[in-house]
């Protein structure tokens, strides 16, 4: 039985709960404060997929921290002209009290932790340990890899590296609760934790997909990497090393104890071998704006919401791909292109995402 509700919001009714959404926000955030800690951790597929053939995974932790710690602001860009507000935390504070449950956050194409630290340190907020990293080769702190573009079942291998790196760790680790584990993902990121859940990566499927929808913008080169276009990533994949890489992408990726997989405006459903996502166990939860022209959703979120037994699915009206970044600054709105077209304010958009994804793992976790 498909659990699918699809909720195309009015303005009015958007706007309506957003008020409550806010409310709701403004007392999460006095309710706790929250730290930022960086690691690194070692995958020998990072090395493939890194510009400079670096095994090393940047891994960034958002938690509950001592109230006494004072935050600072998250940033991306100039530091004297920051193009995106991402949130504030306290560097390397004290963890609070106790164990908490781990939420395992992917990027989407192109991005980086930091992008999405607007979803991360809210759900730090609530109690939350949040572990985001930075792919190697497919994200915007590196140069872009044509590896990294195209070995995108790796993504969940970053993932199980940056948990199994944290729990060793003397500091993180003994406020971990691994029983109560969750992921969450935008774009890319979504694909990310669909595999990191039981999906399996098809890249032949992906293909096939493209050449029979040639138009769909799933297929086009994204705008963080416009030289990997079809063409040459489907070149690409007849070359070593990935010629030998791509018959693993069907291999098993899922992280053992994943209860519940949060996505926002998920991309490369059609990557997913979809008898897996018809397989898929653990409950997933949806989040999509229905003018998103990067991850068009008839291709991507609403075919993963059909495919997925224990799936739900909202649609939010006006609200497009990149309105899930981190918020643009007046500068950034002037000198980044995704600022220019959002037509609903990203903090309505952030709120609703928050509020979705506090109550999801909240019921799972």
């Amino acid at each position: 039985m498909i659990l699918t509700t699809r909720n195309i919001m009015t303005a009015r009714s958007f706007f309506l709960i957003l008020t409550g959404a806010l409310l709701c926000a403004s007392a999460t955030v006095r309710a706790a404060t929250v730290g930022e800690m960086h690691r690194i951790a070692h995958t020998p597929s990072a090395a493939i997929r890194d510009a400079k053939h670096s095994d090393a995974l940047r891994v960034t932790v958002w938690y509950p921290a001592m109230a006494n710690a004072v935050e600072m602001p998250l940033t991306v860009g100039p530091p004297s002209q920051p193009l995106f507000d991402a949130g504030t935390a306290a560097t390397d504070a004290p963890f609070a009290p106790g164990r908490h449950s781990v939420i395992l956050l992917s990027h989407g194409f192109g991005g980086s932790a930091r992008m999405v630290a607007w979803l991360g340190t809210a759900l730090a907020r609530t109690g939350d340990m949040v572990i985001a990293v930075d792919h190697p080769g497919n994200n915007g702190r590196d140069p872009m890899t044509m590896a990294g573009g195209v070995l995108v079942w790796d993504r969940a291998v970053d993932l199980r590296a940056a948990l199994m790196a944290m729990q060793s760790d003397p500091v993180i680790g003994q406020h971990m609760d691994v029983h109560r584990l969750g992921v969450a993902g935008f774009s890319m990121g979504g694909f990310t934790a669909l595999l990191t859940a039981g999906g399996r990566a098809d890249i032949q499927h992906f293909l096939q997909f493209c050449h029979t929808h040639p138009t769909d913008n799933t297929c086009a080169p994204q705008a963080e990497a416009p030289d990997q276009t079809m063409a040459t990533r489907e070149h690409a994949l007849t070359l070593e090393p990935m010629a030998s890489l791509v018959k693993h992408d069907s291999d098993d990726y899922a992280i053992p104890g994943i209860k519940a997989v949060f996505v926002m405006a998920p991309g490369g459903i059609e990557a997913i071998d979809p008898a897996t996502l018809r397989n898929m166990k653990v409950p997933v939860s949806i989040l999509l704006g229905d003018v998103d022209p990067v991850a068009p959703p008839v291709s991507n979120g609403n075919l993963a919401a059909t495919l997925i037994p224990h799936a739900t699915l909202k649609t939010l009206h006006d609200v497009g791909h990149y309105d899930f970044l981190a918020n643009c600054t007046d500068t950034g709105r002037q000198q980044v292109p995704s600022c220019t077209h959002l037509r609903v304010p990203q903090q309505t958009t952030h709120a609703m995402a928050i509020m979705q994804a506090e109550a999801f793992f909240a019921k799972n976790l």
